[in-house]
């Protein structure tokens, strides 16, 4: 009996660690600072990590097909100012919003398809679109923000829907719109075989690169509302808006438990991760402590998130 526990719970060890880690910094945050544990302070952290989590699914899903994405920031900063560059030259509010969005589902979808047709790998390849969006960033604006945006684009970043910010909705419903896609549709099956293995897929006849650009074009969408929504709280697009949230994004995935090889998804991973490292950005500013350890605490949890990950896929092997 309790070896057939053990057997279905293993592969939701990173999980349970993961929870465990985030319990145990809850708790002593909570003993560190009576402020921590407030409900307005837990509101503050939910709402500062909507958006983090929503790129971190969109790079769960590129992740489980044994592809990387580091251009998923470049892609935040300039469907931002698509966004308020074409409000600000009189487009309708909504139109501007879709224009954008549309901006980043082609973004995404256009590193999927080189790295489709090239077979070049998928870090040399967004490395290099990292680069390209950026500059495309800060040819648009002259590294000038745009800024005084309208209050209804403002509305997508700082308003209130019921007692609910706008961002923790959408994040909610690509979540669990994205639990039934990746588990239970053929177009998410197939996404995960491509990170399984997409030689025997092609050789059943099914369209590989069709999929692996999905699997990005869908992390393009989720980082162009992730756009939305910072341009919106901040009231500026910025080109340097959304530097470092790839690496982030991608610190939660492998936190999360996605293997780098791909074919699982562990999207409840991926939120439990996100949920982790706002908890401890929140709790270091609390105490006072300089956003500098902040980054370095994100740097040693990526290197030993990769360094469990290789360990997890080996024993597994």
């Amino acid at each position: 009996m309790r070896g057939n526990l053990r057997r279905r719970l293993r592969p939701f060890y990173p999980q349970l660690l993961l929870a465990a880690v985030f319990l145990l910094f809850v708790i002593t945050l909570s003993f560190l600072s009576d402020h921590f544990l407030t409900w307005k302070n837990i509101k503050n952290i939910a709402e500062a990590n909507s958006f983090r989590l929503l790129l971190a699914l969109g790079m769960t899903v590129v992740m489980s097909s044994a592809a990387i994405d580091l251009s998923a920031g470049s892609i935040v900063s300039l469907s931002g100012i698509i966004m308020a560059g074409l409000i600000g030259v009189g487009w309708d509010v909504s139109l501007a919003i879709v224009i954008g969005l549309i901006g980043g589902i082609v973004m995404g979808a256009l590193n999927g398809y080189v790295i489709a047709k090239s077979r070049l790998s998928p870090f040399i390849v967004t490395l290099a679109f990292m680069s390209i969006y950026r500059g495309l960033s800060l040819i648009v604006t002259e590294g000038i923000p745009i800024t005084k945006l309208p209050a209804a684009f403002r509305f997508w970043g700082r308003s209130y829907i019921d007692k609910l910010n706008p961002p923790l909705i959408i994040a909610a419903v690509v979540f669990l719109f994205l639990i039934p896609f990746m588990s239970r549709t053929k177009p998410g099956q197939y996404i995960l075989a491509s990170g399984g293995s997409e030689e025997a897929l092609r050789r059943q006849g099914v369209n590989t690169s069709f999929y692996r650009v999905l699997a990005h074009a869908m992390l393009g969408l989720t980082a162009a509302i992730t756009g939305l929504i910072v341009t919106a709280r901040l009231n500026s697009a910025e080109a340097n808006a959304g530097i470092g949230m790839d690496i982030d994004a991608i610190t939660a995935v492998i936190m999360g438990g996605t293997p780098l090889s791909g074919g699982r998804a562990h999207l409840v991973g991926s939120l439990i991760a996100v949920l982790l490292l706002g908890t401890i950005r929140n709790g270091l500013t609390i105490l006072s402590v300089s956003s500098y350890y902040q980054q370095f605490f994100s740097g040693v949890l990526l290197l030993v998130s990769v360094l469990l990950a290789k360990r997890r896929e080996q024993t597994f092997i």
